[in-house]
């Protein structure tokens, strides 16, 4: 299985197991990482953290704070897809594979759709390719 991203008529696929998705809050202006692991059938969240708290990105009672960071592994719930938003006051999802980071601009090879980019576990076809 493969890590798919399909937005305003594109699709790139990534060959990975797991990934981590950053992002910085739009209003707090401070970084929100999550791990992903890609499995057969869809996508599961294993752990987030995030860099502070404040405005509508309070952590959970389970978090705990590391080194400046809150840190919690939410219950595994698998999703068939996530929709990952953009409104422009953020800046964009950054997706990390390895310890290198690229932006979607960067993966998608342009802007992402407004509307939003749909994030799946896909099959990579025989050529393991885009």
């Amino acid at each position: 299985m493969s890590l798919c991203f399909a937005s305003a008529g594109v699709l790139k696929t990534l060959q990975v197991a797991a990934f981590t998705l950053v992002w910085t809050h739009s209003v707090e202006k401070v970084d929100w990482q999550e791990d992903w692991r890609v499995a057969g059938d869809g996508l599961t969240l294993v752990a987030a953290r995030i860099k502070g708290s404040g405005a509508g990105m309070e952590p959970p009672p389970e978090a705990r704070l590391d080194r400046g960071w809150w840190r919690w592994q939410p219950a595994p719930v698998l999703r068939k897809q996530v929709v990952l938003g953009h409104s422009g006051a953020a800046g964009e999802w950054r997706v990390c594979v390895d310890g290198r980071c690229n932006t979607l601009s960067e993966l998608l090879g342009q802007a992402p759709d407004p509307h939003g980019t749909v994030m799946s576990a896909c099959d990579a076809g025989p050529k393991g390719g885009e």
